[in-house]
């Protein structure tokens, strides 16, 4: 390996204060807050890829903060207020990407959400009413007192079918994750933020200071984030955070599509949404709930046939399509559905673990992440 010169050690690898392993969203948005709050920290993030891979530039594109079941699920699972505690947190996150972002910077597009439903459903008839409790619930957080109203003369319309009910909120999007990536990107660079890419943090030595181990040379911090979400276990065994492979589909552009909005079915499993005239579909790991708990990307030929049969199932057939593409992303989720803030070293933290809402969810778990980091400068 050949020696820095003296301009690389005073400059680009110079000591510094915090270093981020991890250039998706809650790595950027994590320097952003510390930039905001302390404009004198250096700050550098180094991603292993060209570009950020795991979750953040393969999602689904969307801005939501939880279907009627999902938070029905949720909220029988976590508690109502811890469910509340993590929708005001999506809420919010939602709101500050558009504060920051104009629409057309990152194709928001603010086209409503749906969920659709089967008689099937294991509270179907308890719906009415769980639906009240929902939006008693979400009015201090949202500000409105119906996120959710029931839409199911819209099915039809929708180029939808197969579906006994479909319930509405106004308040979520779809936007392109791409776009804000580079948007985000930018924003911190220009505070002075250095961003790295296809350099991998392959380790650290506690000390004083810090010492990163990298795929080319050593650099040095005041403090180590791990900001790897699902790949947090290759840096940090002991993280409690578990991958999730999510799959996408998109078809070829769609004649005369009508279907504008985005979509889950089945407690969030299944989300789509119209890309234009195309439709995106992505999900349905609950039907090998184990073999997805995955990071490999190469994705499952078993999960691509369930969603290309969701689509003729539920797709007008008037309408005619190929599929034009297919990719995997990596989640990371956690037992109890909260994002993680661990304690990897002394001088070291490990954050992960957005339970499928990083867009959402990363603008304002970074806060809380700032603010721990915080404390020692």
């Amino acid at each position: 390996m050949h020696h820095l010169s003296i301009w690389e050690k005073e400059t680009y690898y110079s000591p510094q204060d915090i270093i981020i392993a991890g250039g998706g969203l809650m790595g950027l948005w994590t320097a952003f807050e510390l930039k905001k709050r302390n404009n004198a920290l250096r700050i550098s993030v180094v991603e292993r890829n060209p570009v950020p891979l795991g979750a953040s530039s393969r999602n689904a594109g969307f801005a939501c903060f939880g279907s009627p079941t999902e938070l029905i699920h949720n909220m029988r699972s976590m508690g109502k207020d811890a469910m509340l505690e993590v929708v005001e947190m999506r809420y919010k996150g939602i709101e500050k990407i558009r504060s920051f972002f104009k629409d057309d910077e990152i194709a928001f597009d603010p086209c409503g959400g749906f969920e659709c439903i089967d008689h099937t459903y294991d509270s179907w008839h308890e719906l009415p009413g769980l639906l009240d409790e929902l939006n008693d619930a979400l009015k201090p957080v949202t500000g409105i007192s119906q996120v959710f109203s029931y839409a199911n003369d819209q099915i039809q319309e929708k180029g939808l079918r197969n579906f006994d009910a479909m319930i509405s909120n106004p308040l979520e999007a779809g936007l392109h994750s791409g776009m804000l990536l580079q948007g985000l990107s930018r924003l911190v660079q220009s505070m002075g933020v250095q961003l790295y890419y296809g350099l991998e943090v392959t380790g650290w030595d506690e000390g004083e200071p810090v010492t990163v181990h990298t795929s080319q040379f050593n650099m040095q911090a005041g403090r180590l984030l791990l900001c790897c979400n699902a790949f947090t276990k290759d840096l940090f065994p002991a993280s409690g955070v578990v991958p999730a492979r999510g799959q996408v589909i998109v078809t070829s552009p769609v004649p005369g599509l009508t279907m504008k909005g985005t979509f889950h079915y089945d407690e969030g499993f299944y989300y789509w949404r119209n890309l234009g005239n195309r439709i995106l579909l992505g999900g349905a790991r609950n039907t090998a709930i184990d073999a997805e708990r995955t990071t490999g990307f190469e994705g499952s030929g078993e999960i691509r046939i369930r969603l290309e049969q969701f689509l003729r199932e539920h797709l007008s057939p008037r309408y005619s399509y190929t599929i034009d593409h297919h990719w995997s992303g990596i989640m990371g989720f956690t037992d109890n559905g909260m994002p993680l803030l661990e304690a990897a070293g002394e001088k070291t933290d490990a954050v992960s673990a957005c339970n499928g809402m990083g867009v959402a969810l990363t603008p304002v778990f970074a806060e809380k992440v700032a603010q721990h980091l915080l404390r020692y400068f």
